[in-house]
């Protein structure tokens, strides 16, 4: 099932509403319409929650507010997100994703935020993805080894921080990491623990990186759950170089044992960020990768 064509409420500019043709989102934007704003499409809580929802999950929600709603849906297929459980809607992958072309190197663009990011192997455009957010994740799913559901062992994203003044990189990653590993290996969007929850955390590494020629700054944690090997949590955050120039803040998500990605991708992808606007390869970002 999928929602009805209609204005809602647009996951990369939460002022504005945006025209869902019944397949995919357009181009075509409005204020929102009055009395008030539309309810938004679920997207991973206010920042964009690395889960993907339980397979016991099923059907649609829609909440009656002029023509908008929330929806939450059911994959059977097993194409659902990251190495959590989150919700899925309708529509297509992501929209900031763009596929490169067939001479170019392999890379998935952030248009909003005006960067573009390495796609390692073992590393794929996101599918049956709720969030616009969802850069990357890793190919395949597994049972979930505590709540029933599908995951997989590993999911990057961005989002732009839209919800405060703060700029200070060092600042928005301190604060980001503890809901980015709640969003990820705690509860998810229904209240089920894929992972049995979170049962300790660690600080495995911290300190300042340059990311596609700004000044940035990243939290590690390594998290240990009720069930399975746990994961690695990491939340980067920098300025665009583009548009506004708004804070940007990048999370990985990377389950922890043998089946879950390189460690070392961690730092391989953030050393790959590069500006879209940079025409001289990724600028400092390309030469300084995380220390600490």
């Amino acid at each position: 099932m999928t929602p009805p064509p209609g204005w809602y409420r647009d996951p990369h500019a939460p002022h504005l509403e945006r025209w869902w043709d019944g397949t995919a989102w357009t181009e075509h934007r409005r204020e929102p319409a009055l009395p008030g704003p539309p309810v938004p499409v679920p997207t991973e809580g206010a920042s964009g929650r690395a889960k993907a929802i339980a397979l016991t999950t099923a059907g649609v929600v829609l909440v009656a507010a002029i023509v908008t709603g929330a929806f939450v849906l059911r994959e059977d297929d097993g194409g659902v997100d990251a190495a959590v459980t989150e919700s899925v809607t309708p529509g297509t992958p992501s929209e900031s994703v763009s596929a490169p072309s067939a001479d170019a190197p392999a890379v998935v663009e952030d248009q909003l935020n005006g960067i573009t990011l390495p796609l390692l192997d073992g590393w794929v455009r996101p599918q049956y993805v709720v969030d616009d957010d969802v850069l990357m994740t890793t190919d395949g799913t597994y049972d979930c080894p505590g709540d029933p559901g599908v995951c997989r062992h590993g999911l990057v994203m961005s989002r732009t921080v839209t919800d405060n003044d703060e700029t200070s990189p060092e600042v928005l990653a301190k604060a980001d990491i503890s809901e980015a590993a709640d969003a990820a290996y705690d509860r998810d969007l229904v209240g089920t623990r894929p992972f049995g929850g979170i049962e300790s955390h660690e600080l495995v590494k911290a300190g300042p990186v340059a990311v596609a020629g700004r000044a940035g700054y990243f939290v590690r944690w390594r998290v240990k759950t009720a069930a399975g090997p746990g994961g690695y949590v990491q939340s980067l955050a920098f300025q665009s170089s583009v548009g506004t120039e708004s804070p940007v803040v990048v999370r990985y998500v990377f389950d922890a044992g043998e089946d879950g990605p390189p460690l070392a991708d961690m730092d391989r992808i953030t050393k790959g960020i590069r500006s879209v606007a940079d025409t001289g390869g990724g600028g400092v970002g390309s030469s300084i990768g995380p220390t600490g």
